[in-house]
């Protein structure tokens, strides 16, 4: 019933296209990690959004969730006139691929984000004209109010953030990692009272998002479809790989992206 459930609320945010569904099956290595990552396969993961300057850095992800509005990071700082939507990207040092680089109309920050804490770390990005869909643009699903989180639920982060720690090395191919989920006790052992309930933890199995990742996705899998349960927040400062990495919970936010992309 919660897939049933699930699907019933998308009806607006997703075209007939359907949602999380890749027309490119990913395919997955659980042994991996975006520090030390591993390539994902091109056009697998058809949500990922690199949000790139107008000299074509980039600096933060994003997951498209239908035609006109992407989800991202607060903290990225996405300003309109200067920052541009990049959909349907993978080797970011190609000329040749097919991607969509979109304007951006409006950004939408959450009336309660605070950058001291970290916490409410979400904004929308209305695109200035709708993404086309192909097999390598296609819209994720959204966490409902009452996603069910259960251990062992594949989860998989994706991104072109630091693929270390130290240094600053940035890949030029997308990367992807199997994260396992972090229950909210053991991610507060780790950050204390900094983790809120819009938080969700993953990782600290030898796994970390890094800098660059953020904005980007924590996606898994229900039935045959991907679901995106999180937003690539914050974690140390060195990616350290036994650190639970933090992750904006889509899931509370659902009501108020609703009345955003109602009311815009």
């Amino acid at each position: 019933m919660l897939l049933l459930s699930l699907t019933l609320s998308l009806v607006f945010l997703s075209s007939s296209w359907g949602c999380g569904v890749p027309a490119i099956a990913p395919s997955l290595n659980f042994n991996q990690r975006i520090v030390n990552g591993e390539n994902a396969v091109p056009g697998s993961w058809p949500w990922q959004v690199s949000l790139q300057e107008r000299n074509g850095f980039h600096f933060c992800g994003g997951s498209l969730i239908n035609q006109y509005w992407v989800v991202t990071a607060a903290h990225c700082n996405v300003s309109p006139g200067r920052h541009f939507v990049v959909l349907g990207e993978y080797d970011r040092s190609s000329n040749a691929e097919p991607i969509q680089v979109l304007s951006i109309s409006k950004a939408i920050t959450h009336p309660n984000w605070n950058p001291t804490t970290l916490n409410n770390d979400l904004t929308l990005l209305k695109l200035a004209s709708p993404a086309q869909y192909t097999t390598r643009v296609s819209p994720v699903c959204f966490a409902a109010s009452n996603e069910a989180l259960p251990e062992g639920l594949t989860c998989v982060t994706t991104g072109w953030g630091r693929i270390s720690g130290t240094g600053n090395v940035t890949p030029v191919r997308l990367q992807q990692v199997v994260l396992p989920l972090v229950t909210v006790n053991r991610c507060r052992q780790y950050w204390g009272s900094k983790i809120t309930d819009s938080m969700i933890c993953a990782g600290a199995a030898g796994a970390s998002s890094c800098q660059g990742d953020s904005g980007g996705p924590l996606v898994c899998q229900k039935g045959n479809k991907w679901v995106l349960i999180g937003v690539v927040s914050w974690g140390t400062e060195n990616c350290n790989v036994q650190a639970p990495a933090v992750y904006t919970r889509v899931s509370k936010f659902n009501t108020w992206i609703n009345q955003v992309i109602a009311s815009n």
